[in-house]
């Protein structure tokens, strides 16, 4: 059996014609996942390819395909699926923008996969070698993450990537923002895998630096506490997920460092008050913002601070507040995006009831396009603006300024900017139509 995992993706990604060049890519765990869930007794002939960095050969040899999908590379998906399809392969979608949306998926395969796919993917591919395959497999509830075999990081091309040192060690989210797709898709259950097979994977894989790929690292603070102990003897420093929520606990930041966290992504979201409510993350105040990065910095860790325009309070003036802060806060690597109503989310549908929705083409969902009107500006305007915050951010007087303290990692660091600064630089030319849709 010759299986094909392809990870399709959307303008801003795809190899050759996206805007993000090897220095800002990390190996994907979607692909090495699922080969290393093909079960043996198939004896498969395996072919991982991610387009973000290399082209998808549409007359490749194959019995079966399988494709992850995010909503950004749906059109894509489908696309190639057609291409597959018309050649008499079959295809399997599965991933976040299947889960949200199955019914538009099965539309275009043969066969899809809700939710997560330890247990469905390999039931999946002994009903195909049995000529059995059924239209659709859906998680069941009581899925746990334990007793599962290795990603296949071996099957990449390592090169390619600045690291394949990607692992999880939970998945899912506790919170419930409005605009994320976590909630809606998976449920608010934290999926927690055994912190001695987290530990075992870093070993036999004999990584020194290590991304852990969770969306809240945090999300159970006893499962976080206990991994955090068990990487302290292997003397590596790794980089992570979190909210700020983090900062609040001096011990959990302490422990974190120790254990040789180096750095972590933060979704501050907005410097409003009345936007934090209205999506969902009331428990964090833009008071507090400051002695986060104060904190965090004082053990060590770098902060990687995303921010969010387009919310209903937010006005003309926002971007630059925004901008002038993460330099004085000296945020070692601010992100901007735009607000973006991921079908499914709540979001989409107040923005959907409200009729501001502007358009479903999902190739433009991919937080910097303007899909939706904005409450107190055009979506020129927010187009405009998030992209004035990315430059002055990231303007060389501000890189100097927001780095000038910096005594940890100062050669990543630095890179990592001046890879935004370039990125910045050509947003409009990656955005189409200037950027709105």
């Amino acid at each position: 059996m010759r299986i094909a995992l392809l990870s399709p993706r959307g303008p801003l990604y795809r190899h050759r014609k996206g805007a993000w060049k090897k220095s800002l890519r990390y190996a994907p765990l979607t692909l090495t996942t699922l080969a290393a869930l093909v079960p043996e007794q198939l004896n498969a002939d395996i072919m991982l390819v991610d387009e973000g960095i290399e082209d998808i050969d549409c007359g490749l040899d194959a019995d079966l395909v399988g494709m992850t999908v995010i909503t950004g590379s749906a059109p894509r998906c489908y696309e190639l699926s057609g291409r597959f399809r018309s050649r008499g392969v079959p295809v399997v979608l599965g991933g976040p923008h299947v889960t949200l949306m199955p019914d538009e998926a099965a539309l275009h395969a043969d066969s899809i996969v809700v939710g997560y796919a330890e247990e469905s993917w390999p039931e999946l591919l002994r009903d195909f070698g049995n000529g059995c395959m059924k239209p659709r497999y859906v998680q069941r509830p009581g899925l746990e993450l334990r007793n599962l075999p290795f990603p296949r990081r071996d099957m990449i091309p390592a090169g390619r990537y600045v690291t394949t040192a990607t692992f999880e060690a939970t998945r899912g989210c506790i919170n419930d923002c409005d605009f994320c797709v976590v909630p809606t898709a998976w449920g608010r259950k934290p999926y927690l895998k055994p912190v001695e097979e987290v530990v075992a994977d870093i070993r036999q894989y004999g990584a020194r630096e290590v991304l852990f790929l969770d969306l809240n690292l945090m999300a159970d603070p006893s499962h976080a506490a206990a991994l955090f102990e068990s990487l302290v003897p292997l003397s590596i420093r790794w980089y992570g997920l979190s909210t700020t929520v983090i900062a609040s606990d001096e011990k959990m930041t302490a422990l974190a460092a120790r254990s040789g966290c180096r750095g972590l992504l933060l979704g501050f979201e907005s410097l409003v008050d009345e936007s934090l409510h209205d999506i969902g993350k009331g428990y964090v105040s833009p008071g507090e913002y400051l002695n986060v990065v104060r904190t965090l910095h004082r053990h060590g860790i770098a902060v990687q601070g995303c921010f969010v325009f387009g919310m209903d309070h937010d006005d003309a003036g926002v971007f630059m507040r925004t901008a002038r802060f993460t330099v004085d806060a000296r945020i070692d690597l601010p992100r901007f995006a735009i607000r973006t109503p991921f079908p499914g989310t709540p979001l989409f549908r107040q923005l959907s009831g409200e009729g501001r929705i502007l358009t479903e083409n999902w190739e433009l969902y991919d937080c910097q396009h303007v899909v939706f009107r904005p409450a107190l500006m055009s979506a020129e305007e927010l187009f405009d603006g998030h992209l004035k915050a990315w430059k002055y951010a990231y303007r060389y007087g501000s890189i100097i300024r927001r780095l000038g303290a910096v005594r940890y990692r100062l050669g990543l660091i630095a890179a990592a900017n001046l890879g935004y600064r370039f990125y910045c630089n050509r947003i409009r030319r990656f955005a189409s139509n200037g950027g709105t849709a």
